[in-house]
């Protein structure tokens, strides 16, 4: 694919930019309704209600409440800033517990959680500020005991503040290693477009609920931690201030100074304040950037061709704008019959379906890069994570002759495009290794192509489609070469035009370097495998290195939701096609379409029928963190079957006529009796 443009990255600010700014602002909006319920609430009086709500209103007008409130907007400009820059469309699921200590000391997350640690002290130093009594000042006159005889009084650590402040921080930093963890920086768009005003008004309880959950979770680590570290800021703030220690108060950092209940309370309101703020700039960012944007499918001017919806399928965007107009795709497919009518139509002059070829040749490449992946990691399952290395007797045979040297040679170099032809499943056999059934190559019918090298291509036994071996060879000299500008010596030898032997010296030196090879290759494995066993016995190592099966698969499917709507966009289009399109154009591609779907839902169907593989979908989690990338891999095969059914009951028994494989034609004629 290209790379993005300039076009592509000036759209990209032209939508998400001003949803950004529109989420920062209604954040920055409501910041005064949090402060007034922040302060009523911390001030409450029950036995004095008139006096309690007077001074309430009256606290809202000074002016360190004023100052607070300018510096809270500056605290949640930062936190919104973070949240669009680490935004992501695709999860980020830690398959090991090492890769996900790799992910909290990464750079990137480091800063981040120094920024939150540094924006939660300043909350925390705006709530003590807003409390007032005795959170107000980190220094305070010391008692009379602790002044000197002229009356000038010491000035004492407040330790309240610093305890408040010290949470903040603390706050800070767990709120952003919840945000890597749980993946909180993933924008899952709603399967159901609401208006924004009733996504945010359904959200604010269970918003309310976790912030007074996660605040006293968070009030109790932290009592927990101060208990035995906290003499180590307090001393080094009162080394750094001169100040000194009121021996008539309880230390904060023993069981009688943590107990005190006042303390625990403000401690535990002022986190509830610092959450519920964060997350409504978090959740007002998340509501805003996945709102469906319509893109067009034609352009009116020559100047809008890259902000229309197939150049952007068919480009290399930035993800949020290929979920976007992927997006696009399947509300266009269902609700909208004049942009369908655009998709189907033709070019002119010429004639050609350039916005149908772009639209389905993009949806197929996904597919089959879906398709690709399952089946990598089916052979990878199938043989236990582990490669099958040749035998000792297949490494230590020296060829007798140079062209089984070859032959030999390249049996053992990894080539792109290769796949073990036992492995495959009867569909994928069907639709990958007869390159020349598919009527339509152009639109990524055809599996075999987009096969990638991988680890497991270097197994004995492969094939590989391009390679002048596959087919019939009837000798081990003759190869299919392309033409030259000029022919080599070696290249007589090998094309049989000179048929004169090699000399025994090139055949003796062929002979050593494979005995060579094979020596050096048998011993790095022997090497690796004894490593392996070494470190598979230590119980410490493989608890961080150990994968979960549960990780991995929700790493496989990570990306499927884009997958989904291709899925329902596809199929909307054919089953529309078969009233709307007036030039079929989609008839031309119908076979490929139906072989990736067939051979997709052959696959699929065969990883739930791996080990380790649940069947049920796991319950999803009552808080805002969105789980939902849990499940992809059980909506990707409701989406599958829906899709192949909805185009099977639109065409009914008119598909008989496609030309399809056997197995496909065996597994269509089961969908349209409704057997499958």
């Amino acid at each position: 694919m290209s790379p993005v443009t300039r076009e592509q990255q000036l759209l990209l600010r032209q939508i998400l930019g001003w949803r950004a700014v529109a989420s920062i602002a209604w954040s920055i909006l409501l910041l005064p309704l949090c402060t007034a319920a922040f302060i009523s609430i911390s001030t409450i009086d029950l036995f004095h209600p008139v006096q309690w709500i007077t001074s309430s209103f009256n606290d809202l007008y000074t002016s360190y409440v004023i100052f607070c409130l300018l510096l809270m907007s500056v605290v949640v400009l930062v936190i919104s800033i973070f949240n669009v820059e680490f935004h992501a469309v695709v999860p980020s699921v830690s398959c090991s517990r090492l890769a996900l200590i790799s992910k909290v000391i990464h750079p990137q997350q480091v800063i981040h959680s120094v920024v939150h640690a540094v924006m939660g002290m300043l909350v925390a130093w705006c709530a003590a500020v807003m409390t007032k009594g005795k959170f107000l000042f980190l220094s305070v006159p010391c008692t009379a005991s602790e002044s000197s005889a002229d009356d000038v009084p010491y000035m004492c650590l407040n330790e309240y503040h610093l305890f408040l402040l010290l949470l903040g921080a603390f706050m800070g930093y767990s709120y952003s290693l919840r945000y890597l963890v749980h993946n909180m920086n993933y924008l899952p768009f709603p399967i159901i477009q609401q208006y924004k005003y009733l996504r945010f008004r359904r959200s604010l309880p269970l918003l309310a609920k976790q912030s007074c959950a996660e605040s006293l979770y968070m009030v109790r680590n932290f009592c927990a931690a101060y208990y035995f570290f906290g003499y180590i800021p307090k001393a080094w703030i009162i080394t750094t201030m001169n100040l000194h220690t009121d021996s008539k108060l309880h230390p904060l950092d023993t069981v009688a100074g943590l107990l005190d209940l006042s303390l625990l309370y403000h401690s535990w309101l002022c986190g509830v304040f610092l959450l519920i703020t964060w997350y409504i700039a978090w959740l007002l960012f998340r509501i805003y950037s996945t709102e469906a944007h319509h893109f067009p499918v034609q352009p009116t001017f020559t100047e809008e061709t890259d902000q229309c919806l197939p150049k952007i399928l068919n480009s290399n965007p930035p993800p949020i704008l290929k979920f976007l107009a992927l997006q696009d795709l399947m509300f266009l497919s269902q609700y909208s019959f004049v942009r369908r009518q655009e998709v189907f139509s033709l070019s002119q002059p010429g004639g050609h379906p350039h916005n149908w070829t772009a639209v389905s040749r993009e949806c197929l490449n996904l597919l089959n890069n879906l398709t690709l992946k399952l089946i990598a990691h089916q052979e990878a399952t199938a043989t236990n994570g582990r490669l099958n290395q040749p035998s000792m007797g297949d490494l230590r045979k020296v060829p007798d002759t140079p062209g089984a040297a070859a032959e030999e040679h390249s049996l053992q170099t990894p080539r792109a495009g290769i796949l073990p032809r036992a492995h495959m499943p009867s569909l994928v056999k069907s639709s990958l290794l007869p390159l020349k059934t598919s009527p339509v190559t152009d639109l990524g019918s055809n599996l075999g192509s987009p096969f990638t090298p991988s680890p497991l291509s270097r197994r004995a036994g492969m094939l590989e489609l391009s390679s002048p071996w596959h087919g019939s060879v009837q000798s081990p000299h003759i190869m299919r070469r392309g033409p030259k500008l000029w022919t080599s010596y070696s290249d007589l030898q090998w094309t049989g035009s000179f048929q004169e032997p090699l000399p025994m010296i090139a055949v003796a030196k062929v002979t050593n370097e494979t005995a060579q090879l094979s020596s050096v290759y048998l011993w790095l494995q022997s090497k690796k495998e004894q490593i392996k066993s070494f470190l598979s016995k230590r119980v410490l190592i493989m608890y961080f290195f150990s994968k979960h099966p549960e990780a991995s698969i929700q790493a496989l499917f990570s990306d499927t939701q884009m997958h989904i709507w291709a899925l329902e966009g596809l199929s909307h289009l054919v089953a529309a096609s078969f009233t709307e399109d007036k030039y079929g154009v989609v008839q031309t591609t119908l076979p490929s379409i139906l072989n990736t779907l067939l051979t997709l839902q052959e696959v699929v169907d065969k990883h739930f029928k791996l080990p380790h593989v649940s069947s049920k979908p796991p319950r999803t989690s009552g808080n805002l963190a969105d789980t939902s990338y849990k499940t992809l891999r059980f909506a990707l095969r409701a989406s599958l079957k829906t899709a192949i059914y909805r185009i099977t009951t639109k065409f009914g028994e008119h598909l008989n006529a496609v030309q399809v494989s056997m197995e496909h034609s065996k597994r269509l004629q089961q969908f349209l009796e409704f057997k499958e």
